[in-house]
């Protein structure tokens, strides 16, 4: 029994160093393959000619109206959780009590611990291995970081990932030059990019990226060195 206990120890101290380590990597390398890439590519083995188009591109390169534009329809309170934004979650929590269309309350650093680090998967296992990187990606990369490897790990049509890829594929520009309207159709389409398509928007689309671009007007401006935090509400 004593040699079965120090094993699960051992393991327990492997795998968590094993993940800090990763997660320290990942702060200064580019993240280039993810679980769901690995997947849609199984997925799409039998299509001739499958090409994953993906462009890594850094913050910097980036017009700072897409980080707005998902900030506004994602997660308003980006620059101010530590990874939980428990009033949205309480909320989606009540929403779907009600039976009807379910409504998530992740934060952008938990979808990009889902996105890097988990199988896209619905068990209570995966979001208990997101929540575990959620907290280690808010320590050791920070919002900024945790912005621009979301940015650049979105699946944001067929085969497509990143800011950097669909800027070039359907605007026809690089990521620096987009302007509002492009990033609100871009953050528009994230939450189901393979059925809500960039190439051919729908009606539902573009009224859907009105919203998120009135939603961005109310926002301060993004700054990762000095954000401008929400004010506290009164009670």
């Amino acid at each position: 029994m004593k040699y079965l206990v120090r094993l699960i120890i051992y393991l327990l101290v492997f795998g968590l160093s094993f993940s800090v380590c990763y997660a320290v990597l990942l702060r200064f390398v580019p993240v280039t393959v993810t679980p769901l890439k690995v997947i849609r590519w199984f997925e799409n083995l039998t299509e001739e000619g499958i090409t994953i188009d993906s462009k890594w591109t850094r913050l910097e390169k980036i017009d700072l109206s897409i980080p707005k534009a998902v900030i506004a329809s994602e997660d308003n309170n980006y620059f101010a959780h530590n990874g939980f934004d428990w009033d949205a979650i309480g909320q989606a929590i009540e929403h779907n009590r009600t039976g009807k269309k379910v409504r998530g309350g992740s934060t952008i650093s938990q979808q990009t611990a889902k996105n890097v680090f988990c199988l896209p998967s619905r068990t209570w296992v995966r979001k208990g291995i997101e929540a575990y990187y959620t907290v280690l990606i808010e320590i050791l990369w920070g919002k900024r970081r945790i912005m621009e490897v979301y940015l650049n790990v979105i699946e944001t049509g067929s085969n497509v990932y990143g800011v950097g890829a669909a800027a070039e594929k359907y605007f026809k520009k690089p990521a620096a030059e987009l302007n509002a309207y492009d990033a609100s159709m871009i953050a528009a389409v994230l939450p189901n990019p393979l059925r809500m398509k960039l190439a051919a928007p729908s009606a539902y689309v573009v009224r859907r990226s009105a919203t998120i671009r009135r939603l961005m007007r109310a926002l301060p401006p993004v700054d990762f060195d000095n954000p401008i935090l929400p004010k506290e509400k009164n009670n």
